[in-house]
């Protein structure tokens, strides 16, 4: 799968994560590129988990909780956005999917040993809850899809990638976000047509009126499937990991303190 992003793409996602203003946790490749069909002029989201200072945690002015940073250069555009450590995890906390994706993303710009551990523990933040994460997300990319004239194909992928995504969360508990994987598992022959569709360039990335009521009925029918996935669940109705998670996060902080006493900064 890391052949999606090039050797390239990859030097430049890390030398923009080394500019960071502060220590990453990890950074991961989310988007396109994460769900498996980048067009040549998909843009990079780079997302990840970054460290405060101690003085910005503790002080009565709060530090930058949120990063983003934007830049295009010589064709290559870049969407950077990481949390720090207090906020990223009270999100996977609740039944939040894009920071689930984002921590067990494959496509791994910058990786810690505390990122591994948080992936260990990330996997007990899973709930059956999470469906309803998945829910939501396709029906806005439904709407989307439904509302445009001409209809265009990348809403419609995005309405199958987070059903199929939130129906294999439900059945295994395990997080896939590649739309390829998932309709090759699903056996939908039609999505890999439609990704070939947006692949193609923008002549074919549209659709014919004649073609949406096939796609609202598997709207209909993978939406019945992830109702059904979300009913037979095994997976806890709340996260189990919150005190693993608070300790990783205490520690974390206790490291970062010790770090700015021996730099002499407090």
């Amino acid at each position: 799968m890391n052949d999606i992003v090039t050797p390239d793409a990859m030097r430049r996602l890390r030398e923009a994560a080394e500019g960071h203003p502060f220590p990453l946790l990890f950074a991961t490749v989310s988007g396109a590129h994460l769900y498996g069909f980048p067009s040549p002029d998909s843009d990079y989201d780079l997302r990840g988990c970054h460290l405060l200072p101690l003085r910005d945690v503790i002080g009565l002015d709060p530090g930058r909780e949120t990063v983003e940073i934007e830049r295009v250069e010589q064709g290559f555009e870049l969407d950077m956005v990481t949390h720090d450590a207090l906020k990223f995890f009270r999100l996977l906390l609740k039944k939040n999917g894009y920071v689930l994706e984002q921590v067990f993303s494959p496509l791994v710009v910058v990786a810690t040993p505390e990122h591994e551990e948080l992936k260990a523990i990330a996997a007990g933040c899973i709930t059956r809850h999470h469906s309803h994460h998945y829910f939501g997300f396709a029906e806005t990319q439904w709407r989307l899809f439904d509302g445009e004239r001409p209809r265009r194909v990348k809403p419609l992928l995005y309405v199958y990638r987070v059903l199929l995504t939130g129906i294999h969360l439900m059945r295994t508990g395990e997080v896939e976000a590649n739309l390829v994987r998932l309709a090759d598992e699903a056996r939908l022959g039609h999505v890999g047509d439609l990704i070939a569709r947006k692949l193609a360039g923008p002549e074919r990335a549209t659709l014919e009126d004649s073609d949406v009521e096939f796609h609202r009925s598997e709207y209909e029918r993978l939406r019945g499937d992830l109702e059904s996935a979300h009913k037979a669940s095994r997976l806890p109705e709340g996260p189990t990991s919150r005190a693993a998670l608070d300790d990783l996060l205490v520690r974390i902080r206790m490291k970062t303190g010790e770090s700015s006493s021996r730099d002499g900064s407090l």
